[in-house]
């Protein structure tokens, strides 16, 4: 997870976190007042709500944020996100501990842990492939 979440206060504007965005190289920001998180405002909601309905750059990212927020706790187990994500339809997950926002947990993050799980696999297997045929394989005859 991307750890501590970019953050932006409600009184921000669409210029403003775009800029944001764009600096930390993120796809979202969490709108939220200290640490605790509120909403969520992404690139896409960014386009879809401000630009593609002609919102101006002055545009309160209250008008543009998603709600409501589905959220995960620091807690919980991975699997737990995997099945928000698959049945939420969402991209990414407000992480909380003890009520406080602590990171962002995004697809991305997912597909790196599946990728990760994965090679954690076929490493050992590939191996055992290889040592096996190695050890079926007719030696090599000398010629006369």
């Amino acid at each position: 997870m991307t750890t501590p979440p970019v953050t932006v206060s409600h009184q921000a504007t669409a210029a403003e976190v775009a800029v944001l965005m764009a600096e930390e190289a993120v796809g979202c920001v969490m709108v939220a007042e200290g640490d605790i998180q509120c909403d969520i405002l992404t690139e896409r909601d960014i386009v879809v709500r401000g630009v593609a309905q002609t919102a101006g750059p002055d545009e309160p990212v209250t008008r543009l944020m998603s709600t409501p927020v589905v959220t995960v706790s620091a807690l919980d187990d991975l699997d737990v996100a995997y099945q928000l994500y698959r049945r939420e339809d969402i991209r990414r997950l407000p992480v909380f501990d003890s009520g406080r926002l602590v990171g962002d947990l995004t697809i991305d993050d997912l597909f790196a842990d599946a990728l990760q799980r994965l090679a954690d696999l076929l490493g050992p297997v590939s191996w055992s492939a290889l040592r096996e045929q190695t050890g079926s394989r007719p030696r090599p005859r000398s010629l006369p």
